[in-house]
């Protein structure tokens, strides 16, 4: 009988039997039913969007962006969202104009994010901070705390070019710098691409005379990578060389023409590293011949050491050439992800060492796979990342 009471009072209290209940039921009823359409809403909030939705929020973005960049190629993206790997998210390169002043990069990097960050509001996205490294501002936009789309923005080098009286960035407070090089650009199209989906500082070596030399090395420059000329030198081993190369014995007067003949379809170069050389970096007068000749052309020289005999580096210093050499093991002698990670820890220990540490790589599936893997920890472990320009001395 009690229960039934108590069942019965709150049915009457439900049937509006009691006035004074009746009252103070309706505003509770409005209540709950705001409370169920704000759940209703949030849900749909953070419910996993899906790849065709992230795609469409993509080219949203992409059009937002159309007037930030001048020429062809300066807008890109890669729609990579799968909504089961975490790795695979939609990509958006925004190249912004060379040769504008710094105050008007900042303020189009400001347009820019603004109008993004409308299409993400509007598409309840939300940004992380964003991340720079040189020439390369990140911003990474997240659904349901799964990063959905990653927006690339290329600031053209020439406007972050800073006075070499200036102390460089990582000077100041200790940092340990490390520079990465990945060479033999030119005939892979693709492994260009993929190097340019990494947003770090990184150098690009383009061997000349090669299908996409040209265009490789001018897309580098202006998605905001440093890049060297690979310059083909004679090898003592096996390794195939290349149609024309500098070699010991060459008459002194063909190492200009021929240099200049490769400079040429690798625009944009500020430096050289050599390209095999074990033999020719070795001999004493082709040295002496070569260095007068990058002096000339104001650039600097990046000592690949592919042999302990080299006498490259100290040839450059003794002429007054700008230059520096690789001083931690190369990164790919093995092509496997978990050897090029070992390889790369090696590189961030160099640095730590010595302060100032000079890679080289390859642009091998595993070692962009591996660079992607580690590179994000470099900053949080004391190692600041730099183009090999800031390396040479």
């Amino acid at each position: 009988m009690i229960v039934r009471r108590e069942a019965t009072t709150q049915i009457s209290a439900c049937q509006g039997e009691h006035p004074g209940r009746r009252l103070t039921a309706f505003p509770l009823a409005l209540l709950f039913m705001a409370a169920l359409l704000s759940w209703g809403c949030k849900s749909e909030q953070t419910k996993p969007l899906s790849p065709a939705r992230v795609h469409g929020i993509t080219r949203e973005m992409m059009r937002a962006s159309a007037g930030f960049g001048k020429q062809p190629g300066d807008l890109a993206s890669r729609l990579q969202f799968d909504g089961t790997h975490a790795d695979r998210v939609d990509h958006l390169f925004v190249v912004l104009p060379a040769g504008a002043s710094e105050q008007t990069q900042r303020e189009s990097v400001a347009r820019l994010i603004q109008s993004l960050d409308r299409i993400a509001t509007s598409n309840h996205l939300t940004r992380d901070q964003g991340t720079s490294s040189g020439a390369l501002l990140r911003l990474d936009y997240r659904s349901a705390g799964a990063i959905t789309n990653s927006v690339h923005i290329i600031v053209p080098r020439a406007a972050h070019a800073a006075s070499r009286d200036t102390p460089r960035q990582g000077e100041k407070n200790g940092t340990a710098r490390l520079a990465i090089i990945l060479d033999d650009l030119g005939s892979d199209r693709a492994a260009a691409d993929a190097i340019f989906a990494l947003p770090y500082p990184l150098t690009i070596s383009v061997l000349p005379n090669q299908a996409h030399s040209v265009e490789i090395a001018e897309q580098a420059h202006r998605r905001g990578y440093e890049v060297l000329l690979h310059l083909p030198m004679q090898s003592v081993g096996n390794e195939t060389p290349e149609a024309q190369e500098l070699h010991p014995g060459m008459p002194a007067d063909d190492i200009p023409v021929l240099f200049e003949q490769m400079i040429e379809s690798v625009p944009n170069a500020t430096g050289v590293n050599n390209h095999q050389g074990s033999e020719a970096t070795a001999d004493p007068a082709l040295m002496e011949e070569l260095m007068p000749v990058l002096q000339k052309w104001n650039l600097f020289y990046v000592d690949s050491r592919t042999t302990a005999a080299t006498v490259a580096y100290d040839t450059a210093q003794r002429l007054g050439v700008r230059s520096a050499f690789r001083n931690v093991p190369f990164l790919d002698d093995v092509r496997e992800v978990s050897a090029v990670r070992k390889q790369i820890e090696l590189a961030l220990g160099g640095a730590k060492e010595k302060r100032e540490a000079i890679a080289i790589g390859h642009p091998h599936p595993a070692t962009l796979e591996a660079l992607s893997e580690v590179l994000p920890q470099a900053e949080a472990r004391g190692v600041h990342l730099v183009y090999a320009s800031d390396l040479v001395h």
